[in-house]
C-alpha cells in the first residue's frame, strides 16, 4: 500500500514538471538581440582590426592602420513557400512567407540566411607602404581576403 502511494506521487511530480510551461530567461533573449545588433553596426569595424593584425605581421608592414568601406548593410534572406500550378491555357503562381513562432507566442519570418555586407573599398596605412613589394602583398592579401577589386585598394605610407 505504501508503494502504491509513493507511485502515485511520484507519477503525480512527473506530469507537474511535464506541464509546467519551459520560457527562456529574458537576461538570455536581451544578449542575443544585442550579439545580432552588434554584428551589424561592427562589421566594418571587426574586420579592420582582423586585417590589421595580419598586415601587420607581414614583412616590411610595420605598424598599420585600416579602413574598409562597406557599399550596404547586411541583408536577410526569409524562407518563402512558392506555389505553381498550370492548366491548358496558363500558369500561376505564388509566394508565402514562411513564419516561425517566438517564445511570447508571436511569429517572426524564418530567416534562411543572413549575408554580409559587401566590401567596396580597403586603405591601408602603414610604414612600408612606400616600398613596392610591400604595397603588392598588402594588396594580393587584401584581394584573397575580400572580393574587392585591386583599384579599390590603396596602400599608403604612414608618417
Amino acid at each position: 500500500m505504501k508503494n502504491k502511494w509513493l507511485l502515485l506521487l511520484l507519477a503525480g511530480f512527473l506530469l507537474l514538471v511535464i506541464a509546467l510551461p519551459v520560457s527562456e530567461p529574458e537576461n538570455r533573449k536581451t544578449k542575443e538581440a544585442e550579439t545580432d545588433t552588434v554584428k551589424e553596426e561592427d562589421y566594418a569595424s571587426m574586420a579592420e582590426a582582423k586585417l590589421e593584425k595580419i598586415l601587420a605581421q607581414m614583412e616590411g608592414a610595420g605598424k598599420v592602420k585600416v579602413m574598409i568601406t562597406l557599399s550596404s548593410s547586411s541583408e536577410k534572406i526569409v524562407e518563402k513557400d512558392k506555389e505553381t500550378s498550370k492548366d491548358e491555357t496558363q500558369s500561376t503562381s505564388s509566394e508565402t512567407t514562411v513564419y516561425e513562432e517566438t517564445t511570447d507566442r508571436g511569429q517572426t519570418p524564418y530567416v534562411a540566411k543572413e549575408l554580409t555586407p559587401a566590401v567596396e573599398g580597403v586603405v591601408v596605412l602603414c610604414e612600408g607602404g612606400d616600398e613596392p613589394v610591400v604595397v603588392q602583398q598588402i594588396t594580393e592579401a587584401v584581394e584573397a581576403l575580400f572580393p574587392v577589386e585591386s583599384h579599390k585598394i590603396k596602400v599608403v605610407k604612414m608618417k
